[in-house]
């Protein structure tokens, strides 16, 4: 709303869609025997959901303009992993092989390349027969350590790099950050309370065990932690309009950390009540 009528602005609409995951569940985590396993579990599956929803955004909306002879070679590749895991194949050289094919494909054809990495997953099995192992599952515990401490400190290193010299409250009322700013502190907390509201009443969802509805609307605000996602998509919204880059930066800097004081202080005051 804020950005309506302000030009190539409005590109950045999806910039709140995202929560990074690995700092709202750390934040969730210090507080933590207060709150129950189920607010973590249900603030992760938050989490991952609103990330796969991120990067179909990317995918249809960041994208250049489609070239149907790649897309056609990443269905080819995809359908081959599907052959792949179809024959209850355990070793990942044959996935990684048709993944590198997938990617390449993927990035050519048009859609942003991180959606072949949600494809990749999707085809690696999971499922654990007796005296067998789950090959995504021996995938993730090696790669976990690399994503936390190498990966992701990298990533964040280098696109939250902004210098905050002559930022003002001026500087944060401009467009960009504060549209960003109100889109992760009020948006992701109404939206996300909302939504887990009228699933429950309407007994599409249940109530996580030993938890209430502040406690719900405590988790709604952690999710508006975007920081790393939601840079990365504020470099696809405004990949030729570096302007306004320092302007995203600062407004998912700021509803990011907002968000986080405000979910762990509410959970905090909450749980000690108990």
């Amino acid at each position: 709303i804020i950005n309506f009528e302000t030009g190539n602005t409005l590109r950045g609409w999806a910039i709140p869609s995202a929560t990074d995951i690995a700092f709202s569940i750390g934040v969730l985590s210090l507080l933590g025997k207060r709150v129950p396993l189920s607010l973590k579990i249900f603030l992760m599956a938050l989490a991952i959901i609103d990330d796969l929803g991120a990067i179909i955004i990317i995918a249809f909306f960041y994208s250049t303009e489609l070239q149907y002879m790649y897309l056609i070679l990443m269905i080819g590749s995809f359908l081959a992993l599907l052959i792949i895991n179809k024959f209850g194949v355990k070793k990942f050289a044959p996935y990684l092989l048709a993944g590198l094919f997938l990617w390449y494909f993927t990035h050519e054809s048009g859609i942003h390349s991180t959606i072949s990495g949600v494809v990749l997953a999707l085809t690696i099995p999971h499922r654990v027969k007796e005296k067998d192992f789950s090959l995504l599952l021996k995938l993730e515990h090696i790669l976990s350590p690399y994503v936390a401490f190498g990966i992701m400190p990298l990533f964040a290193l280098a696109n939250a790099g902004v210098s905050l010299e002559g930022v003002s409250t001026k500087t944060l009322m401009t467009p960009v950050p504060l549209g960003i700013l109100c889109g992760l502190f009020f948006g992701k907390q109404l939206g996300v309370f909302l939504f887990s509201y009228l699933s429950i009443k309407l007994k599409f969802a249940e109530m996580p065990s030993n938890a209430n509805w502040i406690k719900i609307y405590g988790v709604g605000i952690l999710t508006g932690i975007g920081f790393t996602m939601s840079l990365f998509v504020g470099n696809l919204a405004f990949i030729e309009d570096t302007q306004h880059m320092d302007g995203v930066k600062i407004g998912v800097l700021c509803g990011s950390l907002l968000s986080a004081f405000a979910g762990y202080f509410l959970l905090l005051i909450v749980s000690n009540k108990k």
